[in-house]
């Protein structure tokens, strides 16, 4: 049932969904805990059409999590799809367009790209755009250039089938400055995406964009559908020692969330993540209503990508299971 229906059909305020007014933000939030709580407890009916109870959140692989291997050319960028597949079993992607940079416009590649995700049954879900320039940068000019570097991926991600293009929020001056400033850049990329169906989705990624309440607050003064979150469970770091408490930066990121990523390092003997209680992350998680995908992203050291990549697979598919 859609929004406007429910509203009309029972006014804005419902003992569901909590005495208030909602908004759509809300809405969706509320309505994705309550689909969440009856998919968990087994419950059926009309809302849950569809659904599938063991699935309270799916697995994808950040094309990151390879990186030393596609930087060395161990592994060619088209060979991401297949590999997604063929070694672990997963059926979605999240591309970084430093491994393809020079092709966001080449019609040729792109079309190869979507004849391999199709050929193995692999969704193309974001495309993590960096060094394209601030959009939260002082400089007016500098800012609507790097809004507009943007664009040629928003229209890649439109071609490959992708829900969003993944930004960084990087700004500089006081926190006000740097909310304003941030948002400026975001609403005009949004508003753009917006005219080809594209998300616009924001990291936590550094600086203050590593700031939940920072973050939070730049999402609220774009105030937009199509502009959201890809909170990172590892990526709180705000500069040098200084870090913003992980897992109150994930609740705060998440009622905008329209991906999340699992970052990964180093594993335990038991095969725990030691820096992020991953129960705890997904319990946040699905604690807003999230159930999309959340993507594998190992960037440790101490084993290989592909173990590393291995090791948060089954991390992940072991609290699925457990949560079944």
């Amino acid at each position: 049932m859609a929004y406007r229906e429910i509203t009309e059909k029972y006014g804005t305020a419902t003992s569901e969904f909590g005495n208030y007014s909602l908004n759509r933000r809300n809405f969706n939030i509320k309505l994705a805990k309550v689909t969440g709580s009856l998919a968990f407890t087994g419950l059926s009916g009309s809302l849950l059409s569809g659904c599938n109870k063991t699935e309270l959140f799916k697995i994808s692989l950040a094309e990151w999590s390879l990186h030393r291997a596609l930087q060395s050319k161990k592994i060619d960028h088209l060979d991401f799809i297949s590999l997604t597949k063929t070694e672990f079993g997963l059926d979605a992607v999240e591309y970084v367009n430093s491994f393809f940079f020079d092709k966001a416009q080449d019609q040729k590649y792109l079309s190869e790209m979507n004849t391999r995700a199709n050929d193995h049954d692999v969704k193309s879900l974001l495309i993590m755009c960096d060094n394209e320039g601030n959009l939260g940068d002082p400089d007016k000019n500098k800012r609507n250039q790097a809004v507009e570097n943007h664009y040629k991926w928003a229209e890649a991600a439109k071609f490959l089938g992708c829900h969003s293009i993944r930004v960084n929020a990087r700004s500089e001056g006081s926190w006000d400055d740097q909310v304003e400033l941030a948002a400026d850049g975001l609403r005009k990329l949004t508003e753009f995406g917006d005219s080809i169906g594209i998300n616009t989705i924001v990291e936590n990624h550094g600086g203050l964009s590593s700031n939940g309440k920072w973050l939070a607050a730049v999402m609220e003064k774009v105030d937009h559908p199509r502009v959201g979150t890809l909170p990172d469970f590892g990526n709180f770091r705000i500069q040098g020692d200084e870090w913003y408490e992980r897992y109150k930066g994930m609740a705060e990121l998440m009622p905008y969330a329209k991906a999340v990523s699992a970052k990964s390092h180093e594993f335990d003997a038991n095969g725990d993540e030691t820096g992020s209680d991953f129960y705890r992350m997904i319990d946040i998680v699905l604690d807003a209503g999230y159930n999309g995908y959340v993507g594998i992203e190992y960037e440790g050291s101490v084993h290989s990508e592909m173990e590393g990549i291995r090791l948060t697979n089954e991390l992940l598919r072991k609290i699925q299971n457990s949560i079944r």
